[in-house]
């Protein structure tokens, strides 16, 4: 079994969310600010910012004050820890796939002997 990652954890928590993939789907357009995230969810700003947070916490994005408006931007490289386990997990299924495939053939083969 694979050793238990905090910041993949953190990683699958953020994207969990349909909340949060919409903010990630927005700010992958740019940078915004927290007011223009929280437009099209029709949370309340505090629900928002707790969202952000997470998305913040995993890494996904990062956000800076100027003033009094919070600005949010994604950071593309941090899905890579999830598209590395991904791509693991893919070759694994696909060994044990081909393995089931060659199984079957065999069996197949076998009653209609």
């Amino acid at each position: 079994m694979t050793k238990y990652e905090p910041e993949l954890s953190r990683l699958f928590h953020a994207l969990a969310d349909p909340t949060r993939r919409s903010i990630l789907a927005h700010l992958a357009e740019g940078p915004a600010r927290v007011t223009d995230l929280a437009g099209p969810t029709n949370l309340r700003l505090p629900t928002v910012m707790r969202h952000i947070s997470v998305l913040e916490e995993a890494g996904l994005i990062v956000t800076s004050k100027e003033g009094r408006v919070r600005t949010c931007a994604v950071v593309p490289e941090a899905l890579e820890p999830a598209r590395t386990w991904l791509d693991e997990q893919r070759v694994i299924w696909d060994a044990r796939l081909d393995r089931l495939e060659a199984f079957t053939m065999k069996a197949f083969k076998e009653r209609r002997k």
